[in-house]
């Protein structure tokens, strides 16, 4: 069988799992692209485009396997269910809370006889369904799903309507599967969700909770918070960070607007006064920290004096990078009675905007770490030299040597690259617990 994950880590830490567990039952997983008996296919609707790329990548399995049994799940399956269902070939779609029990809903005989849907009330979504994927199918970096849902109503998000309010396993079970992690052999935990930082709600149990009591588990590894609402990043997570660098010094904290007007459209839960005090109380505590930023363009009613206000907002803003994108008419979503509509020419104007001036912060970013020492977990060689990341999020390059992969060296930043930093390794890594020498360098 095959699978195929559209959209975020969360999906793809989730089609992990349903991969374990067909996996325990027997089932050999192919690639996406050979020829399968039974395909699963985890969509995102958070814009046109994942919708359209969802279509997409069904008719291309029915073209690869016309005879395979095809289950679509995810958060496509749930808004559109009768737009995958229409699709000839496809078996199965299940919703929020029916994916997470798709060992019952498959066909135990693969029959291709009727299409069934098996899609309830986003509102009854209960279960958790707690999921880990390895980055790139290598162990070094683990996405850990620790919260699901939204609670929160933004205007122009189907989230909400996709995977239903925010939840959250409890604190054992959720220490219990980061042992698991840890005992494979990954290095750095990355904690995943829709809306990390609301993990608990409802509960005595909150973030920093979590935070305090996965950073006391014993082994060598690090802790990177994938993303957190900048009204849910307190100063005791910040505090956190300084007092343990297995918490790394990277935050990616979502703005979508530097206007307030554009804020308030989108019934964010802040405005620009907030967030800039949380990325300076950030830096202030950690000045190296990274910070990533999402940002929206184009949402209805940002009128060319708000995206210039936002635009100069940014640039003013100490940040490392920029996730941009363009607004999406998602049906159902309270943005669209709004007046205003900016053409999707103004769209595509005012997200290359932004990509240009997140590739000169990233670049000033980079610039600003030679000469520095870097902690870096090295993921995969290629043309004689070997990556990965360092604590805070840069992508740093070395000449290629036996026993860097998974491992954590600290590396001396010595000149920039194409988007990249090039260092030195300064310790000798360690083989089944024998050094391997370093070569010379300038030798």
């Amino acid at each position: 069988m095959s699978f195929h994950t559209l959209g975020c880590k969360l999906n793809f830490a989730e089609t992990a799992t349903f991969q374990r567990q067909f996996s325990e039952r027997g089932f050999a997983t192919v690639d996406f692209r050979e020829d399968a008996d039974v395909v699963v296919i985890n969509t995102c609707s958070v814009t046109e485009n994942a919708d359209r790329d969802a279509r997409k990548a069904v008719r291309q399995a029915l073209r690869r396997s016309p005879g395979a049994y095809v289950i679509v799940l995810g958060c496509y399956a749930q808004l559109r269910p009768d737009e995958l269902a229409a699709i000839d070939g496809v078996d199965l779609v299940l919703g929020a809370e029916e994916k997470f029990h798709i060992m019952e809903h498959a066909d135990p005989a693969w029959r291709k006889d009727q299409v069934r849907i098996a899609v309830g009330d986003v509102a009854d979504a209960a279960d958790f369904g707690v999921a880990y994927s390895a980055e790139g199918g290598a162990r070094t970096r683990a996405f850990l799903k620790v919260q699901d849902g939204c609670d929160y109503n933004c205007s122009y998000c189907t989230i909400p309507m996709a995977r239903g309010g925010s939840r959250s396993e409890n604190i054992e079970r959720t220490l219990e599967h980061a042992r698991d992690i840890i005992a494979q052999g990954f290095h750095e935990i990355v904690l995943s969700g829709v809306n990390v930082g609301d993990y608990g709600a409802g509960t005595d149990t909150g973030f920093h909770d979590l935070l305090v009591r996965l950073l006391d588990l014993p082994g060598e590894f690090r802790v990177r918070i994938s993303s957190i609402e900048p009204n849910l990043l307190g100063d005791d997570i910040i505090a956190l960070a300084v007092a343990n660098p297995k918490l790394v010094p990277h935050f990616h904290i979502p703005l979508q607007s530097g206007s307030d007007a554009v804020l308030r459209l989108m019934r964010r839960r802040y405005n620009t006064r907030v967030y800039r005090e949380r990325v300076e109380a950030v830096l202030a505590a950690l000045p190296d920290a990274a910070i990533g930023i999402d940002v929206i363009v184009g949402m209805p009613g940002e009128t060319e004096e708000m995206f210039r206000e936002a635009y100069q907002f940014l640039v003013d803003l100490p940040f490392t990078y920029l996730h941009v994108f363009s607004y999406s008419e998602r049906p159902g979503t309270d943005a669209l009675a709004i007046d205003g509509k900016v053409s999707p020419q103004e769209r595509a104007r005012r997200s290359s905007m932004l990509r240009t001036l997140s590739q000169r912060k990233r670049r000033a970013y980079y610039d600003r770490q030679l000469g520095r020492t870097l902690q870096v977990l090295f993921e995969s060689g290629g043309d004689g030299s070997v990556s990965g990341f360092s604590e805070n999020y840069v992508r740093v390059s070395v000449p290629w040597q036996p026993g860097l992969e998974n491992r954590i060296l600290p590396v001396r930043c010595e000149s920039l690259g194409k988007d990249v930093v090039v260092g030195t390794v300064l310790e000798k890594p360690v083989i089944d617990g024998a050094y391997v020498a370093l070569p010379v360098v300038g030798a």
